[in-house]
Protein backbone atom coordinates (compact mmCIF):
# COMPACT_ATOMS: atom_id res chain seq x y z
CA UNK A 1 0.00 0.00 0.00
CA UNK A 2 2.75 2.57 0.96
CA UNK A 3 5.01 1.63 -2.15
CA UNK A 4 2.17 3.15 -4.52
CA UNK A 5 1.84 6.10 -2.40
CA UNK A 6 5.22 6.88 -2.51
CA UNK A 7 5.35 6.32 -6.66
CA UNK A 8 2.77 9.10 -6.43
CA UNK A 9 5.12 12.28 -4.69
CA UNK A 10 5.20 14.94 -7.32
CA UNK A 11 7.60 18.12 -6.04
CA UNK A 12 6.03 21.20 -7.35
CA UNK A 13 7.82 24.55 -8.30
CA UNK A 14 6.84 27.37 -5.82
CA UNK A 15 8.17 30.52 -5.33
CA UNK A 16 7.54 30.65 -1.69
CA UNK A 17 10.19 29.69 0.99
CA UNK A 18 8.85 25.89 1.51
CA UNK A 19 8.40 23.57 -1.23
CA UNK A 20 5.11 22.39 -2.38
CA UNK A 21 4.68 18.58 -2.35
CA UNK A 22 1.19 16.57 -3.95
CA UNK A 23 1.10 13.28 -2.32
CA UNK A 24 -1.56 11.22 -4.13
CA UNK A 25 -3.63 8.40 -3.08
CA UNK A 26 -5.80 5.57 -4.14
CA UNK A 27 -8.49 5.69 -2.47
CA UNK A 28 -9.65 2.63 -3.49
CA UNK A 29 -6.96 0.47 -1.26
CA UNK A 30 -6.20 3.61 1.07
CA UNK A 31 -9.61 5.87 2.03
CA UNK A 32 -9.04 9.54 3.63
CA UNK A 33 -10.85 12.20 4.73
CA UNK A 34 -8.42 15.03 5.42
CA UNK A 35 -11.65 17.40 7.53
CA UNK A 36 -12.86 14.67 9.04
CA UNK A 37 -9.95 13.38 11.03
CA UNK A 38 -8.67 17.12 12.05
CA UNK A 39 -12.39 17.78 12.95
CA UNK A 40 -13.02 15.00 15.08
CA UNK A 41 -11.32 15.60 18.43
CA UNK A 42 -8.79 13.94 19.06
CA UNK A 43 -6.15 16.69 18.45
CA UNK A 44 -6.18 20.37 19.04
CA UNK A 45 -3.98 22.30 17.57
CA UNK A 46 -5.24 21.84 14.01
CA UNK A 47 -6.92 25.09 12.39
CA UNK A 48 -8.42 25.12 9.04
CA UNK A 49 -7.78 28.57 7.57
CA UNK A 50 -9.80 28.96 3.69
CA UNK A 51 -9.17 25.66 2.59
CA UNK A 52 -6.22 24.86 4.50
CA UNK A 53 -5.17 23.02 7.08
CA UNK A 54 -2.40 24.58 9.31
CA UNK A 55 -1.35 22.17 12.36
CA UNK A 56 1.96 22.52 14.39
CA UNK A 57 3.99 19.65 14.84
CA UNK A 58 6.98 19.38 16.59
CA UNK A 59 8.86 22.07 15.84
CA UNK A 60 7.53 22.23 12.47
CA UNK A 61 4.58 23.82 10.79
CA UNK A 62 2.09 21.90 8.44
CA UNK A 63 -0.16 23.33 5.79
CA UNK A 64 -2.49 21.07 4.07
CA UNK A 65 -5.32 20.52 2.08
CA UNK A 66 -6.97 17.51 0.08
CA UNK A 67 -8.35 17.36 -3.41
CA UNK A 68 -10.61 14.29 -3.50
CA UNK A 69 -7.07 12.10 -4.07
CA UNK A 70 -4.27 14.27 -3.77
CA UNK A 71 -2.90 15.57 -0.46
CA UNK A 72 -1.32 19.22 -1.13
CA UNK A 73 0.88 20.25 2.20
CA UNK A 74 3.84 22.74 2.87
CA UNK A 75 5.82 22.56 5.96
CA UNK A 76 8.22 24.90 7.54
CA UNK A 77 10.61 25.52 8.83
CA UNK A 78 12.12 22.04 8.43
CA UNK A 79 10.79 20.35 4.90
CA UNK A 80 9.08 16.92 6.22
CA UNK A 81 8.73 14.22 3.80
CA UNK A 82 5.84 12.55 2.17
CA UNK A 83 6.65 9.23 4.33
CA UNK A 84 6.21 11.57 7.98
CA UNK A 85 2.69 13.02 6.47
CA UNK A 86 1.74 9.12 6.05
CA UNK A 87 3.08 7.73 9.30
CA UNK A 88 1.03 10.94 11.17
CA UNK A 89 -2.02 10.17 9.09
CA UNK A 90 -1.75 6.73 9.93
CA UNK A 91 -1.97 5.93 5.82
CA UNK A 92 -0.55 2.56 6.18
CA UNK A 93 -3.56 1.74 7.85
CA UNK A 94 -5.53 -0.93 6.93
CA UNK A 95 -8.87 1.06 6.89
CA UNK A 96 -11.52 -1.59 5.27
CA UNK A 97 -9.58 -4.21 7.36
CA UNK A 98 -10.05 -2.36 10.31
CA UNK A 99 -13.48 -0.88 9.66
CA UNK A 100 -14.63 -4.57 8.25
CA UNK A 101 -13.71 -5.57 12.03
CA UNK A 102 -15.44 -3.29 14.63
CA UNK A 103 -18.80 -3.26 12.27
CA UNK A 104 -20.66 -5.25 14.67
CA UNK A 105 -24.00 -3.58 14.52
CA UNK A 106 -26.41 -0.77 13.52
CA UNK A 107 -24.86 2.15 15.36
CA UNK A 108 -21.18 1.90 14.59
CA UNK A 109 -22.51 1.07 11.15
CA UNK A 110 -23.95 4.56 10.88
CA UNK A 111 -21.27 6.08 11.98
CA UNK A 112 -18.75 3.99 9.72
CA UNK A 113 -21.13 5.18 6.73
CA UNK A 114 -21.22 8.58 7.95
CA UNK A 115 -17.46 9.01 8.55
CA UNK A 116 -15.54 6.67 6.22
CA UNK A 117 -12.26 8.01 5.72
CA UNK A 118 -11.38 9.31 9.25
CA UNK A 119 -8.66 7.81 10.77
CA UNK A 120 -6.54 8.39 13.68
CA UNK A 121 -3.84 9.81 14.16
CA UNK A 122 -0.18 9.24 15.05
CA UNK A 123 0.49 11.70 17.49
CA UNK A 124 3.82 12.83 20.01
CA UNK A 125 3.72 11.30 23.17
CA UNK A 126 4.63 13.87 25.12
CA UNK A 127 2.42 16.63 23.64
CA UNK A 128 -0.83 14.33 23.66
CA UNK A 129 -0.03 13.59 26.94
CA UNK A 130 -0.03 17.03 28.35
CA UNK A 131 -2.51 17.51 26.09
CA UNK A 132 -5.04 15.40 27.51
CA UNK A 133 -4.08 16.14 31.41
CA UNK A 134 -5.41 19.70 30.21
CA UNK A 135 -8.60 17.77 28.77
CA UNK A 136 -9.85 16.29 31.44
CA UNK A 137 -13.34 17.83 32.35
CA UNK A 138 -13.92 20.54 30.04
CA UNK A 139 -14.85 20.95 26.55
CA UNK A 140 -12.78 21.09 23.16
CA UNK A 141 -12.62 25.29 22.81
CA UNK A 142 -10.94 25.56 26.18
CA UNK A 143 -8.52 22.48 25.85
CA UNK A 144 -7.52 24.49 22.61
CA UNK A 145 -7.20 27.84 24.30
CA UNK A 146 -5.16 26.21 27.37
CA UNK A 147 -2.75 24.55 24.96
CA UNK A 148 -2.42 27.66 23.05
CA UNK A 149 -1.45 29.61 25.55
CA UNK A 150 0.91 27.27 27.26
CA UNK A 151 2.64 27.46 23.64
CA UNK A 152 2.33 31.07 23.23
CA UNK A 153 4.46 31.57 27.26
CA UNK A 154 6.85 28.55 27.08
CA UNK A 155 6.96 27.60 22.76
CA UNK A 156 9.19 28.92 20.40
CA UNK A 157 7.28 31.17 17.54
CA UNK A 158 7.45 30.56 13.72
CA UNK A 159 6.52 32.79 10.98
CA UNK A 160 4.99 31.00 8.21
CA UNK A 161 2.52 32.29 5.51
CA UNK A 162 1.82 35.68 7.13
CA UNK A 163 0.83 34.02 10.32
CA UNK A 164 2.12 33.40 13.68
CA UNK A 165 2.36 29.92 15.30
CA UNK A 166 4.15 28.71 18.55
CA UNK A 167 5.47 25.25 19.68
CA UNK A 168 4.41 23.00 22.05
CA UNK A 169 6.55 23.86 24.64
CA UNK A 170 9.41 21.09 25.54
CA UNK A 171 9.93 19.20 28.83
CA UNK A 172 12.21 21.42 30.11
CA UNK A 173 10.56 24.32 29.11
CA UNK A 174 7.90 22.98 30.77
CA UNK A 175 9.38 21.79 33.74
CA UNK A 176 10.79 25.20 34.40
CA UNK A 177 7.77 27.30 34.76
CA UNK A 178 6.01 27.94 37.91
CA UNK A 179 2.63 27.02 39.13
CA UNK A 180 1.34 30.89 38.37
CA UNK A 181 2.90 30.76 34.73
CA UNK A 182 0.36 27.62 34.05
CA UNK A 183 -2.59 29.73 36.10
CA UNK A 184 -2.04 32.55 33.73
CA UNK A 185 -2.61 29.70 31.02
CA UNK A 186 -5.92 28.89 32.73
CA UNK A 187 -5.16 25.54 33.16
CA UNK A 188 -7.04 25.53 36.58
CA UNK A 189 -6.43 22.83 39.32
CA UNK A 190 -4.81 20.56 35.99
CA UNK A 191 -1.80 22.89 36.59
CA UNK A 192 -0.29 21.53 39.30
CA UNK A 193 -0.57 18.01 37.56
CA UNK A 194 0.64 19.08 34.61
CA UNK A 195 3.83 20.68 36.77
CA UNK A 196 4.49 17.56 38.67
CA UNK A 197 4.13 15.50 35.40
CA UNK A 198 6.42 17.84 33.18
CA UNK A 199 9.15 17.87 36.58
CA UNK A 200 8.98 13.80 36.69
CA UNK A 201 9.40 13.12 32.64
CA UNK A 202 12.41 15.88 32.70
CA UNK A 203 14.12 14.58 35.32
CA UNK A 204 13.93 11.24 33.30
CA UNK A 205 11.94 9.47 36.34
CA UNK A 206 9.28 8.32 33.64
CA UNK A 207 10.62 7.29 30.40
CA UNK A 208 7.17 7.91 27.77
CA UNK A 209 9.30 5.86 24.54
CA UNK A 210 9.19 2.52 27.04
CA UNK A 211 4.94 2.52 26.70
CA UNK A 212 5.49 1.52 23.58
CA UNK A 213 7.32 -1.69 24.26
CA UNK A 214 5.33 -2.56 26.68
CA UNK A 215 1.45 -4.64 26.56
CA UNK A 216 -1.47 -2.20 27.19
CA UNK A 217 -2.45 -3.21 30.24
CA UNK A 218 1.36 -2.91 31.34
CA UNK A 219 1.45 0.71 29.87
CA UNK A 220 -1.77 1.60 31.38
CA UNK A 221 -0.33 1.11 34.86
CA UNK A 222 2.52 2.82 34.29
CA UNK A 223 0.57 5.95 32.86
CA UNK A 224 -1.46 6.12 35.91
CA UNK A 225 1.25 6.75 38.32
CA UNK A 226 1.32 10.48 36.85
CA UNK A 227 -0.42 13.01 38.11
CA UNK A 228 -3.18 14.46 36.42
CA UNK A 229 -3.99 10.87 34.43
CA UNK A 230 -6.70 8.82 35.34
CA UNK A 231 -8.07 5.96 32.88
CA UNK A 232 -9.14 7.94 30.44
CA UNK A 233 -6.08 10.25 29.73
CA UNK A 234 -4.32 6.91 29.68
CA UNK A 235 -6.53 5.19 27.46
CA UNK A 236 -5.89 8.32 24.99
CA UNK A 237 -2.17 8.63 25.58
CA UNK A 238 -2.06 4.89 24.54
CA UNK A 239 -4.40 4.98 21.48
CA UNK A 240 -3.02 8.21 20.04
CA UNK A 241 0.77 7.99 20.71
CA UNK A 242 1.66 4.96 21.52
CA UNK A 243 -0.03 2.24 18.75
CA UNK A 244 -2.38 0.53 21.38
CA UNK A 245 -5.44 0.56 18.90
CA UNK A 246 -7.28 -1.73 21.52
CA UNK A 247 -7.57 0.92 23.60
CA UNK A 248 -11.23 2.31 24.31
CA UNK A 249 -11.32 6.17 26.05
CA UNK A 250 -14.44 6.68 27.65
CA UNK A 251 -15.49 10.23 28.73
CA UNK A 252 -19.05 11.54 28.48
CA UNK A 253 -19.82 11.23 25.20
CA UNK A 254 -18.85 8.09 25.25
CA UNK A 255 -20.42 6.94 28.69
CA UNK A 256 -23.84 8.50 27.15
CA UNK A 257 -23.56 6.62 23.43
CA UNK A 258 -22.81 2.85 25.36
CA UNK A 259 -25.80 3.68 28.07
CA UNK A 260 -28.30 4.71 25.37
CA UNK A 261 -27.29 1.62 22.84
CA UNK A 262 -25.16 -0.95 24.03
CA UNK A 263 -26.99 -1.50 27.78
CA UNK A 264 -28.13 -5.07 27.19
CA UNK A 265 -24.12 -6.05 27.62
CA UNK A 266 -24.19 -4.27 31.40
CA UNK A 267 -26.13 -5.07 34.50
CA UNK A 268 -29.06 -2.88 34.73
CA UNK A 269 -27.77 -1.43 38.39
CA UNK A 270 -24.77 -0.39 36.94
CA UNK A 271 -25.47 2.48 34.29
CA UNK A 272 -27.56 3.67 36.77
CA UNK A 273 -25.48 3.90 39.62
CA UNK A 274 -24.61 7.52 41.16
CA UNK A 275 -21.44 6.99 42.80
CA UNK A 276 -18.48 4.78 41.37
CA UNK A 277 -18.19 6.70 38.29
CA UNK A 278 -14.56 5.87 37.60
CA UNK A 279 -15.61 2.28 38.41
CA UNK A 280 -18.21 2.27 35.64
CA UNK A 281 -16.05 3.90 33.19
CA UNK A 282 -13.36 1.21 33.82
CA UNK A 283 -15.95 -1.45 32.89
CA UNK A 284 -17.08 0.81 29.39
CA UNK A 285 -13.63 0.34 28.75
CA UNK A 286 -13.52 -3.16 29.45
CA UNK A 287 -16.51 -3.48 27.43
CA UNK A 288 -15.40 -1.56 24.33
CA UNK A 289 -11.86 -3.58 23.91
CA UNK A 290 -13.71 -6.71 24.41
CA UNK A 291 -16.81 -6.03 22.20
CA UNK A 292 -14.80 -4.35 19.34
CA UNK A 293 -11.41 -6.05 19.26
CA UNK A 294 -8.11 -5.26 18.70
CA UNK A 295 -9.23 -1.97 16.76
CA UNK A 296 -12.01 -1.07 19.69
CA UNK A 297 -10.02 2.29 19.43
CA UNK A 298 -11.14 3.49 15.57
CA UNK A 299 -14.40 2.17 17.00
CA UNK A 300 -14.39 4.55 19.73
CA UNK A 301 -13.68 7.59 17.54
CA UNK A 302 -16.42 6.22 14.63
CA UNK A 303 -18.96 6.45 17.85
CA UNK A 304 -17.74 10.04 19.71
CA UNK A 305 -17.51 11.94 16.34
CA UNK A 306 -20.55 10.22 14.64
CA UNK A 307 -23.12 11.25 17.92
CA UNK A 308 -21.34 14.29 19.16
CA UNK A 309 -21.90 15.40 15.62
CA UNK A 310 -25.54 14.17 14.96
CA UNK A 311 -26.38 15.69 18.49
CA UNK A 312 -24.56 19.53 17.65
CA UNK A 313 -27.18 19.63 14.63
CA UNK A 314 -29.79 18.74 16.66
CA UNK A 315 -28.74 21.42 18.89
CA UNK A 316 -28.66 24.04 16.10
CA UNK A 317 -32.19 23.31 14.35
CA UNK A 318 -33.64 23.49 18.04
CA UNK A 319 -31.91 26.98 18.35
CA UNK A 320 -33.39 27.81 14.72
CA UNK A 321 -36.88 26.82 15.35
CA UNK A 322 -36.53 28.63 18.88
CA UNK A 323 -35.43 31.94 16.96
CA UNK A 324 -38.40 31.55 14.27
CA UNK A 325 -40.95 31.22 17.90
CA UNK A 326 -39.25 34.16 18.90
CA UNK A 327 -39.96 36.84 16.36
Amino acid sequence: MITSLRNQIIILPQESETVLVELRIDLETTPFDLDRTLRCGQVFRWEKIHKCWYGVVGETVIKIKQDHHILIFQTYPKDLDPEFIERYFRLQDNLHKILASIDRDEHINLAIRELFGLRLIKQEPWECLISYICATYTNIPRIKDMIERLSKMLGEKIFFNGKLFYTFPTRKALAQATLKDLLKCKLGYRAKNVLKTAKLINNNQFNLATLKRLTYDEGLHQLLTLKGVGHKVADCVLLFSQDKLEAFPVDVWIKRIITKYYPQHFPKNMLHLKNGQSLKNRKISEFGRQYFGKYAGYAQEYLYSYYRERTRKVVNKLQVLRKKHSC
